[in-house]
């Protein structure tokens, strides 16, 4: 059994798509692309397909992932293009690779977060993000199932910063390596947040960091935050980034590939 692991997007209107009419979709791109599907056992079986940690619906997103089972072998690239062609525009299937290790829920341990407030200043911006950045902790409530609860916004945060629309900013993503751009409808100038945040229990999310914005720093945007997530992955302590977690596998890809090279030259006759 072959397993596939696979990046795919949620982009302008699709962003608003929820995660089971995704999973509708993928399903009958699985069938269009007639994919060697393996299936579950039992009275209804169904596709083996694994969903990992999707964003929540009217989130657009560059790395949401999945792995997916297969009875005969593809080649993972020619897999994505059928995919891909099989879902409709927004939706898109934008790297696949042969799963060749284990743990990639284990791998999603961060996010980086671009949110777009229209009609905010940079400055005003900055400076809400000075004071968030500032303080030990940042008390934000949310209605659970279980009534209010109230968390702290700010530990997660591994990186909070400002900037004007047009202009990149420097907390993120591996550059080098991992580095998707945001989706984002207008160039219009606005403020622009890119927020690092680490997956703990209970999650903090985009509109926890901006009610902690509210809060400490009275940032209320005047029209609904457009929030997109350009990356998800392993948090680097040491560079403060959010790396691929694709990238083991195309290293252990390589690793094998190299092996086998070295093992057929040797056998060769002098």
């Amino acid at each position: 059994m072959q397993r596939i692991r696979l990046r795919y997007t949620k982009r302008g209107r699709l962003r608003f798509t929820s995660h089971r009419d995704f999973q509708r979709a993928f399903e009958r791109a699985l069938r269009r692309a007639e994919v060697p599907m393996a299936y579950s056992a039992g009275f209804t079986p169904h596709p083996k397909v694994s969903y990992a940690n999707a964003a929540a619906t009217g989130t657009g997103s560059e790395a949401e992932y999945l792995e997916i089972a297969l009875t005969e072998a593809r080649d993972p690239d020619k897999l994505r293009e059928l995919l891909d062609e099989s879902l409709p525009t927004g939706l898109d299937i934008v790297d696949a690779v042969e799963a060749r290790t284990s743990g990639l829920a284990d791998r999603l341990t961060a996010s980086v977060w671009e949110l777009r407030l229209e009609g905010v200043a940079p400055e005003d911006a900055r400076r809400a993000v000075d004071i968030f950045n500032a303080a030990e902790t940042v008390e934000v409530q949310r209605l659970a199932k279980n009534g209010m609860r109230t968390f702290d916004a700010r530990g997660p945060v591994e990186g909070l910063e400002a900037f004007e629309a047009g202009v990149e900013a420097g907390v993120g993503t591996n550059g080098e390596t991992y580095s998707p751009q945001p989706d984002r409808p207008t160039d219009q100038p606005c403020a622009i947040l890119r927020l690092v945040v680490r997956h703990v229990t209970p999650a903090v999310r985009p509109d926890d960091v901006l009610s902690g914005l509210r809060a400490v720093a009275d940032l209320a945007p005047p029209v609904p935050v457009g929030v997109t997530r350009l990356a998800q992955g392993l948090f680097d302590e040491e560079t403060g980034t959010v790396t691929d977690p694709l990238a083991p596998d195309r290293e252990a890809a390589v690793a094998l590939s190299m092996a086998t090279s070295t093992a057929a030259a040797s056998q060769a006759p002098a």
